[in-house]
């Protein structure tokens, strides 16, 4: 077969360090997302859904065959710190996490991902973003340690 075919489609969650709410500013936190979107469609990984609250963010996409996940989440980091600075004194000390975790999506199940990252708002009226992270990681049957997961 010569031609190289993928359809592999990635849950990506990050969190601001130490989970600060960094991005309280909706008309902020909305250009923010656009611009993950931008980059992460630059790698070669089309974003589909792009949601989060004030310390952390959700972006679903199909993820591109010429970089590792690392990589991608490298670079989106990277650029989007630098983009944030840029954007006052408010954002001088903003880093995000050193860690990420991301989770396969099937086809079949991309609507109900894309829902669930749209509704981030409402979501997190009723739980915080360390349960909703564990529950996630229990979803998918990963095993994590407490002790290195909250930076």
């Amino acid at each position: 077969m010569p031609q190289s075919l993928s359809a592999v489609y990635i849950h990506l969650v990050f969190s601001t360090k130490d989970r600060r709410p960094f991005l309280r500013d909706k008309p902020t936190r909305d250009a923010l997302h656009s611009y993950l979107g931008g980059v992460s469609k630059q790698l070669d990984c089309p974003p589909i859904q792009i949601g989060g609250v004030e310390d952390h963010v959700h972006l679903l996409a199909r993820f591109g065959r010429t970089i590792t996940q690392a990589e991608w989440v490298k670079e989106l980091k990277r650029v989007s710190n630098l983009w944030l600075k840029d954007h006052g004194r408010d954002y001088a000390d903003f880093e995000w996490q050193g860690g990420y975790a991301d989770f396969s999506v099937s086809q079949s199940n991309l609507e109900q991902v894309k829902q669930y990252i749209a509704t981030q708002e409402e979501h997190h009226q009723k739980m915080n973003f360390q349960d909703e992270l564990r529950a996630l990681l229990r979803k998918h049957e990963m095993e994590w340690d407490e002790k290195y997961v909250w930076d």
